[in-house]
């Protein structure tokens, strides 16, 4: 997987950053659905990778339940996080006992949903 995301970073849109990144989802059907990030001059209209993978494999006609598990690489030596947006996404989509990939370019860390987001915001809330 590492090989993917490292040539899916080359697709990043990191104009003002400078910080690419990519993302796969992996699919109960094993098929893996890729997003980068695509920034913007108007920061609020910047798209994650998370969101990016994720909102694509909707498009792509799954549902909530059909995600297996996810993997993040960041265009560093330090390993990078999702954002709480992108959190907040990935708990309305995966199982909260998925498992989580994050990568930099040496190293790789792996965590469940839940330890990601131990105090979800679901259709429970409301």
């Amino acid at each position: 997987m590492k090989e993917k995301l490292e040539e899916l970073l080359k697709n990043s849109y990191a104009k003002y950053s400078g910080y690419r990144v990519a993302c796969v989802c992996v699919m109960k059907d094993g098929k893996a659905v890729a997003g980068v990030n695509v920034e913007n001059a108007s920061f609020g209209a910047t798209i994650c990778a998370e969101r990016n993978a994720i909102t694509t494999a909707i498009s792509l006609g799954y549902q909530k339940g059909d995600f297996k598990e996810l993997h993040v690489m960041v265009d560093s030596d330090k390993i990078g996080s999702p954002c709480f947006m992108c959190r907040q996404v990935i708990t309305e989509f995966f199982n909260s006992d998925a498992k989580v990939y994050l990568y930099s370019r040496n190293d790789r860390e792996t965590y469940l949903v839940s330890e990601l987001c131990p105090y979800p915001f679901n259709e429970d809330n409301l």
